[in-house]
């Protein structure tokens, strides 16, 4: 049973659990300017500080330490350090060209530290998603009040430079492909794009129940209004990424676990795939913290649990291996939404 498969079975068992913020993780260690540096980077003239991908070339020891933290507390799926993973966000840092060394490393890291706790307890075995974040451009809005049809950034522009992070995260060797924090759906429509160029390319079949890659696709919405930032509502996000045979869609950041749950039900009550959502630890305070602790938000995503609204639960920013713990913990009393897997991509 390759990997898809068990990811496939297990899924069918119980909630799955997704792993929790790795920003906030790693704001505990401290780092300075020289922790960012590789010997290569030694006189890069850019400052690469908060460049938390890099950490995967320069300290991948502390990267692969909170990934074994996150699969202590429980995460049956950890993802890799890549939010910023393109060339395209990589080059606020001048370093488009370390793009794909990024997410191979970052794949790799992950894939190494879930095989060991798979081997530990090969009934529970843990699986690593390729995380692909929405890039820092946007192909719906324009960046200039003074021109509202100016775009940063194509839609070809942007399924280049997704296509070399797939790439870099299936030869990493992740199992799952998560498109996650999607404000801008065209954004995430050139994931998919890309996703589905690179599996043409490779021969992997489009849908996971066939032996293919997994696909994972999370949006955010961005404000009371319900809607993420390029305008759409949920189920309008919901139709416009059904075309492709989605292993999961769901919610992640911007909102606490309390407020996304209107708009999660949207989701589990019209998702002909699974639910996933990973909220943030409550809303940030003044300073911009979050200080929802793990047994609060635990019993917020309960209420979750209690109305069969999901099959995937983890958490977001500001959620650290105690908030998965105690989530998983929640998790473990029941069981995941339905529906029917067979059905996925049907029209």
């Amino acid at each position: 049973m390759n990997r898809s498969e068990q990811l496939l079975k297990a899924s069918k068992k119980r909630v799955l659990i997704l792993d929790g913020a790795m920003g906030t993780m790693i704001q505990r260690y401290k780092l300075t300017e020289e922790d960012f540096r590789t010997p290569a980077l030694k006189d890069h003239p850019k400052a690469l500080k908060g460049n938390n991908d890099l950490l995967s070339l320069s300290k991948p020891e502390i990267i692969k330490a909170i990934h074994a933290a996150y699969l202590d507390a429980g995460a049956d799926i950890i993802e890799t350090n890549t939010f910023s993973g393109t060339s395209i966000a990589q080059e606020d840092y001048a370093l488009p060209h370390l793009a794909y060394a990024i997410n191979f490393e970052s794949a790799k890291i992950a894939r190494e530290i879930a095989e060991v706790y798979t081997e530990k307890n090969p009934d529970k075995p843990r699986f690593v998603a390729g995380a692909i974040g929405p890039t820092n451009r946007t192909a719906s809005i324009s960046p200039d009040v003074n021109d509202p049809g100016y775009r940063a950034i194509t839609f070809d522009q942007l399924s280049e430079a997704y296509q070399e992070q797939v790439k870099g995260l299936l030869d990493g060797g992740a199992d799952v492909l998560l498109v996650e924090t999607i404000f801008d759906t065209l954004n995430a429509k050139a994931a998919l794009f890309a996703i589905q160029e690179v599996f043409e390319e490779r021969g992997i079949p489009l849908n996971p129940e066939e032996g293919g890659v997994p696909v994972m696709i999370s949006g955010t919405i961005t404000d009371a209004s319900g809607r993420t930032l390029s305008g759409q509502t949920t189920e309008a996000f919901l139709i416009s990424v059904s075309h492709v045979p989605l292993f999961s869609v769901g919610l992640n950041c911007a909102l606490g676990a309390k407020e996304l749950r209107p708009y999660l039900k949207v989701l589990s009550d019209n998702a002909p795939f699974l639910v996933s959502a990973y909220p943030n630890a409550g809303l940030p305070n003044e300073f911009g913290q979050y200080d929802q602790g793990a047994e609060e938000m635990a019993a917020q995503v309960e209420e979750f649990l209690k109305e069969g609204f999901v099959n995937i639960l983890g958490g977001c920013c500001g959620t650290t291996p105690e908030h998965i713990s105690a989530i998983a913990n929640a998790a473990a009393k029941y069981k995941p939404r339905t529906v029917e897997l067979e059905n996925i991509g049907d029209e």
